[in-house]
C-alpha cells in the first residue's frame, strides 16, 4: 500500500512517499481502507521530533485523523463489520490507504456526510468539545470567546457552541467576518483592528487555539471566577492564581462523544470547513500550508482515487 512515512525526524525532507506493508487487524480492531486523512498542525510536530516526545517509534507512518470503509475485522469485535463508513482518529498510520486501529475510538461516520467533510471532524470537534464542555463546563446561556473563529478547530467550536445555547464571540482577521458569521458567531472581532481584550469583555469561557501573547492577554477578557481553556499554550501554575480556571486540553478520541457530534452533523447544527483537498501524493505540501498557520478551515488528503467525496 502507499503511505507517507518518516525513519527519522526533521522538515519535509523526511517524508517517504512509497509502499509500505499492508497492516492486519489485531484482536480488537478493524482495518480501515483509508478515503481522506485530515491533516492537522500535530502531523508536522511530530515529523518535526514531537512523536519522540509523544512516545511513538520511528518508523512511523504519520496520519491521526481519517474516514474510510471497514475492510476487515479483528477478533472479538461486533461493532463493525465489512463495509461500515467509520471515522475517527487514530495514534498513527491515517497517512496511509489501509490502517488498523482500535475499534473502540471509532464512529459511524455521519448519515449523508461524504469522506472528505467525514475527515475534517474528528480531532478538531473532540478537541473542542472536549476543552468547552469537559474542562471548562460551558453551558447554554454562558458567553464564550474562541480566539480563532477561521481556523480548523475554531470554526467547529463556534458551531458547537452555538448548538449548545451559548453566546458565542469569534476572533479572526477582518478578512474572515463573513465565514465566522456564517458559521453562526453572535459577535465578531478583527483582532488586527486593535486589542481584542478591549472587546472581549466578562466572557464566562475564552477558547484558546493561538497561543502566545494571544493566550496571555486572553485573561482579561475573563469575568471573575470564569475560565481559559487552551490548545496550545502550556499553563504556568500563576496562570490559575488570577481568580480565573485555566487548562490545557489534549485531545483524545472517544467514540461516544464523536456520534453525539455525528448528531449534530446529521441535525444541521454543524458542518465542516474545508478549505483545501491534496492527494496523498501531495502530503508535503499540505504539511507545508499547515505550518504556515493561516488556512480557513481544513486541509484533507484525498487518499485513493479523485472520486472520493
Amino acid at each position: 500500500m502507499q503511505a507517507v512515512s518518516i525513519n527519522h525526524y526533521g522538515d519535509n525532507g523526511v517524508l517517504r512517499i512509497g509502499a509500505v506493508d499492508r497492516p492486519r487487524p489485531e484482536s480488537g480492531q478493524i482495518l480501515v481502507k483509508v478515503h481522506a486523512a485530515g491533516v492537522n498542525p500535530v502531523d508536522w510536530k511530530i515529523r518535526s521530533g514531537a512523536g519522540q516526545r509523544m512516545g511513538l517509534t520511528l518508523p512511523l507512518i504519520l496520519g491521526g485523523e481519517i474516514s474510510g470503509v471497514v475492510a476487515a475485522v479483528g477478533e472479538g469485535v461486533d461493532r463493525f463489520v465489512v463495509g461500515d463508513a467509520v471515522h475517527g482518529i487514530v495514534k498513527s498510520g491515517g497517512f496511509a490507504e489501509y490502517v488498523a486501529v482500535d475499534a473502540a475510538v471509532m464512529a459511524p461516520m455521519p448519515i449523508g456526510l461524504g469522506f472528505i467533510d467525514a475527515a475534517a471532524i474528528p480531532l478538531g470537534a473532540l478537541t473542542a468539545w472536549q476543552a468547552m464542555f469537559d474542562l471548562a463546563g460551558l453551558a447554554g446561556g454562558q458567553r464564550l470567546l474562541v480566539t480563532n473563529g477561521a481556523g480548523g478547530v475554531g470554526s467547529l467550536a463556534i458551531q458547537i457552541a452555538r448548538a449548545a445555547g451559548a453566546h458565542v464571540t469569534a476572533m479572526a482577521s477582518g478578512r474572515n467576518e463573513a465565514f465566522v458569521r456564517g458559521l453562526g458567531a453572535d459577535a465578531f472581532i478583527d483582532y488586527t483592528a486593535g486589542p481584542f481584550e478591549a472587546q472581549a469583555l466578562d466572557m464566562d469561557v475564552v477558547f484558546d487555539t493561538v497561543g502566545g501573547d494571544t493566550y496571555k492577554r486572553a485573561f482579561a477578557s475573563l469575568k471573575p471566577g470564569g475560565f481559559l481553556v487552551t490548545a496550545v499554550a502550556f499553563p504556568l501554575e500563576e496562570d490559575g492564581r488570577q481568580g480565573v480556571g485555566v487548562a490545557r486540553v489534549s485531545c483524545k478520541p472517544d467514540a461516544k462523544q464523536l456520534a453525539a457530534i455525528g448528531a449534530l452533523v446529521e441535525e444541521g447544527k454543524l458542518k465542516p470547513q474545508v478549505a483545501t483537498v491534496l492527494s496523498l501524493a501531495q502530503a508535503r505540501e499540505a504539511l507545508t500550508l499547515s505550518e504556515t498557520g493561516r488556512t480557513r478551515g481544513k486541509i484533507v488528503l484525498r487518499i485513493d482515487s479523485p472520486e472520493v467525496r
